[in-house]
């Protein structure tokens, strides 16, 4: 792909595009629906969720292993969290999917995938999902969710609103069918395409209609244990709010590097945790919705 192609994720290019105005009560801006976590990784639900309230979600719900959902309500007032089965080693069982009818039915946006620690449990959650969405939900996936949807790989094809996918390179590779070439903005289009996806990969961001965006300035703290949960909430909570699905996927990526550097000046460049990222977002976001 041609570099003039890419258009680079800046500053001037986000305000001139900007996002809906976050006007009227919490319902007007939409409700968020993760499901994830895992009795040994619940913080991944809690990353994704906080980050989508920070991005402007109205309401935040939460469904997870049922070991963990207390102490998951408890660390996040602000939302609304159900407990699911779990398998015996401490996944969010595919049996979960009866549970979920109402909560899918009730959320504007549904995020899957942060937390989950078994790829054939999320292959079956994914499909229930799909199932029970309607047309009008907007649908993210990140890790678990993702490795699930490389063996059924054509499973949202034809949605509207167009799913937003937030694969990490190993993600990404396994999308693909092998290792990632060095042209990043070329793999993102491709997969686009090919799963009828936006693709936000590593900073190269792409459409099913062959349209790239490339966020360049990304310190290397970025690279830390959560961070990529925090990212794919941020794609969530815009989306409820009302951004379209590339607009979403633009500004998260964008706000979250963004974020980033403002902890990499307070607390250096790899001494920030995914948790700071999140309290730099507001920074991030004002600085842009002037």
């Amino acid at each position: 792909m041609s570099a003039d192609a890419v258009e680079l994720l800046t500053p001037s290019m986000l305000r001139s595009w900007p996002l809906p105005s976050p006007d009227g009560d919490k319902s007007t801006r939409g409700t968020v629906l993760v499901i994830g976590g895992s009795r040994g990784t619940p913080g991944a639900a809690l990353l994704a969720g906080v980050a989508a309230l920070r991005a402007g979600a109205g309401r935040l719900q939460i469904a997870t292993t049922a070991s963990t959902a207390v102490a998951l309500a408890v660390a996040i007032p602000e939302a609304m969290v159900v407990g699911l089965p779990e398998t015996p080693g401490g996944a969010l069982s595919a049996l979960a999917a009866d549970d979920l009818r109402d909560l899918v039915a009730g959320a504007d946006v549904v995020l899957l995938g942060p937390g989950l620690i078994d790829v054939d449990q999320a292959a079956d959650l994914l499909a229930a999902v799909i199932a029970l969405a309607d047309e009008e939900t907007a649908l993210v996936l990140d890790a678990y969710a993702l490795l699930a949807l490389a063996e059924r790989p054509h499973s949202l094809r034809g949605r509207r609103p167009v799913p937003v996918l937030t694969p990490n390179l190993a993600e990404g590779g396994a999308l693909l069918g092998r290792e990632p070439a060095d042209d990043l903005d070329g793999e993102a289009v491709s997969l686009a395409a090919d799963l009828g996806c936006v693709v936000s990969m590593f900073g190269h961001i792409a459409d099913p209609d062959g349209h790239s965006w490339r966020q360049e300035a990304a310190g290397v703290g970025l690279g830390t244990s959560g961070s990529g949960d925090v990212a794919a909430g941020l794609v969530a909570g815009m989306l409820a709010r009302g951004a379209t699905p590339a607009q979403a996927a633009c500004w998260a990526i964008h706000v979250h590097a963004s974020a980033g550097d403002h902890q990499a000046v307070t607390r250096g460049r790899t001494s920030y945790l995914a948790r700071e990222i999140i309290e730099a977002v507001p920074t991030a976001l004002a600085a842009l919705e002037v």
